[in-house]
């Protein structure tokens, strides 16, 4: 069985607002509701556990009543961090039945469906993997206020979510990792293991909603 761990724990203080952004409509529903559509709608997920904060609960079980959300299995409160959060999804995975653990950011509705199958399927096959974008800017390297160099670009990509893995490595890399700030993804953890990371390419239109402009750009999206 292949779990989704979708992390809607953050209190969107970059955003502004009084109510946390994933709860907001766009398009006519709320944004997390986009996000866990995807992966109701993905044959591969058997299961959705949802990461939010204790004070959004309320807010959930209002929109889960509205659109029927099958897949939803289990919810639990994130931690301090995103890694302590999605520790937390993690601990009630069903470790005799989990296969392959897809971690998603509940601010990235934009995936398809398409996308995560296949980031889930190359997990199956390499063990790991991680969806992800071309870099299109140029990227220069910098040291006291002065360009030193030039990153060759078409080496470098953009880590998105979903990042998969199996049971095992995942559980490895949460379970004797610092959860600390530091600690932005998944891959991070499982890169320090020593474990090889195979890459699945993916849309640049995958973004994660932090900003007012990115909700602009959002709308954009939904309304072409």
């Amino acid at each position: 069985m292949n779990t989704a761990i979708i992390v809607a724990a953050g209190s969107g203080s970059r955003f502004g607002g009084e109510k946390p952004k994933q709860f907001l409509e766009v398009g006519g529903k709320p944004l997390l509701i986009h996000t866990l559509e995807k992966f109701e709608n993905c044959p591969l997920i058997k299961e959705i556990i949802l990461v939010i904060a204790s004070d959004q609960l309320i807010n959930y079980r209002e929109i889960a009543v509205r659109h029927r959300l099958r897949k939803v299995a289990k919810i639990v409160f994130g931690g301090k961090t995103r890694a302590e959060s999605v520790l937390k999804g993690f601990a009630v995975v069903e470790s005799a039945t989990a296969e392959i653990v897809a971690v998603h950011d509940g601010a990235r509705p934009f995936v398809s469906t398409e996308e995560i199958t296949a980031t889930i399927e190359k997990a199956m096959e390499t063990g790991a993997a991680c969806l992800v974008a071309p870099v299109t800017d140029t990227i220069k390297e910098v040291a006291d206020g002065k360009i030193v160099g030039t990153v060759e670009r078409a080496k470098l990509r953009r880590a998105l979510t979903p990042q998969a893995f199996h049971f095992e490595i995942l559980r490895n890399a949460l379970f004797g990792a610092d959860l600390s700030e530091s600690a932005t993804d998944e891959c991070y953890l499982v890169e320090k293991l020593g474990y090889r990371i195979s890459i699945v390419e993916g849309s640049a239109k995958n973004i994660k909603i932090t900003t007012r402009e990115d909700w602009d750009l959002a709308e954009a999206f939904l309304e072409s």
